[in-house]
């Protein structure tokens, strides 16, 4: 992260010096207000980690960079991916050239190499999905494992009880999180904590993690989504902001490198549970169950 808002800073340099055009360009494409912002936003880019706290924001079609969203990869790991990739490839290149110059056994880690270069292209992976279209559906906020499903006390709901559906995000899994019903978010809170392993029934309390608060309107029903992190994933991505308007399946952030996401709702809310500890599930796809049609008592 350091590192790539120090390259922040690099190109909006050099496109202060070079490409002034742009720069002012940019400028009156850009929509929103931030008043005394703190953020240096000269184009879509600088909006990275700072979407949902700053004011300013680009339309689509203003955005010169979309093109990155149909490359088959998470947009928040493109970073990753780049610098990695560029390791890799000098690192495989000295192997590759040393071994013909001086012994052949310098070939030896290329393998271990190529497969943790395969790793990391496959964890940033972000596929498209078919959403479901189905009214009461509460579609899955993740990909991986079903690991709770049940009745857990969870302040702000009400009776302090909530029906919860958790899932465990294996290293393997797609790590983008997507939205399960359409809503509007309430409000986000972040909390400072551990990183136990996310199987661990006591990461929901200790552990580092991201509420997203969500709030249906037909019929009223709060929706909270959870992202937590585990013993390997350190760092929680969202770009939502309060107010914003979200529709089911669309992307809301992710989580890096093995994670748990859990999803609740109101403990009378749920009408059919579809999914049991242990199934497989997909993020935007999977129907996790059936709401009721009215809003829980």
């Amino acid at each position: 992260m350091r590192l790539e808002l120090a390259w922040g800073r690099v190109r909006r340099f050099g496109l202060r010096t070079f490409r002034r055009a742009y720069v002012q360009r940019m400028a009156e494409k850009r929509l929103g207000s931030c008043p005394n912002c703190p953020h240096d936003i000269v184009d879509v880019r600088d909006l990275k980690y700072y979407r949902n706290v700053c004011g300013y924001w680009f339309a689509k079609e203003d955005d010169p960079f979309h093109w990155r969203d149909d490359l088959g990869f998470a947009r928040v790991g493109l970073a990753e991916v780049c610098i990695i990739s560029s390791v890799m490839v000098l690192v495989l290149a000295f192997l590759s050239a040393a071994g013909n110059l001086i012994h052949r056994s310098l070939w030896g880690p290329i393998p271990v190499l190529l497969v943790c270069w395969a790793f990391v292209l496959w964890f940033f992976r972000d596929p498209d999905r078919d959403i479901p279209t189905a009214r009461n559906a509460l579609l899955s906020p993740a990909d991986g494992t079903v690991t709770h499903v049940g009745v857990v006390d969870e302040p702000d709901f009400p009776g302090g009880q909530a029906f919860r559906i958790s899932i465990f995000l294996s290293i393997f899994n797609v790590h983008v999180n997507r939205i399960p019903r359409t809503c509007q978010v309430v409000r986000l809170r972040y909390f400072p904590g551990r990183f136990l392993d996310a199987r661990n029934p006591a990461c929901s309390l200790q552990n580092e993690q991201l509420w997203i608060d969500l709030e249906e309107h037909d019929p009223p029903r709060p929706i909270r989504v959870k992202q937590i992190s585990g013993a390997i994933a350190r760092r929680i991505v969202c770009w939502l902001k309060p107010g914003q308007t979200v529709w089911a399946g669309e992307r809301l952030g992710m989580i890096k490198f093995g994670s748990r996401t859990d999803v609740c709702i109101p403990v009378d809310a749920a009408k059919e549970v579809l999914v049991h500890v242990g199934d497989k599930v997909k993020g935007g796809s999977t129907i996790l169950l059936k709401l009721r049609d009215e809003a829980a008592s």
